[in-house]
């Protein structure tokens, strides 16, 4: 999966095509990951213990990893991602459009 944790995507297909968000988590198992403020559904939320207060609450739902794109911090566009070996050997994730680092 070349989606990470702390990514910045972009929705690509469903009812919130065009939105950008932070990848919160990420399911590999599943294929899918949890958007910040992408794919929101209301839930009802029974009160547990004393100091958590029960109710309507919003929240992110998991998205299909291929409905999302990386965006690329250098050119501000969604991206496919690439991959290159540094000299060292570590593997270091590129955007296929600029070719610079994510």
């Amino acid at each position: 999966m070349k989606v990470r944790k702390g990514d910045l995507v972009q929705v690509l297909a469903g009812k919130d095509v065009g939105k950008r968000g932070e990848v919160t988590r990420v399911l590999p198992g599943r294929g899918r990951v949890i958007v910040d403020g992408v794919n929101v559904a209301k839930r009802h939320q029974r009160a547990t213990r004393a100091t958590m207060q029960g109710g309507i609450i919003d929240k992110d739902m998991p998205i299909h990893v291929s409905n999302v794109a990386v965006v690329c911090r250098s050119c501000d566009r969604p991206a496919r991602v690439g991959y290159r070996f540094d000299p060292d050997g570590t593997k270091v994730r590129i955007c296929r459009r600029c070719g610079k680092d994510l």
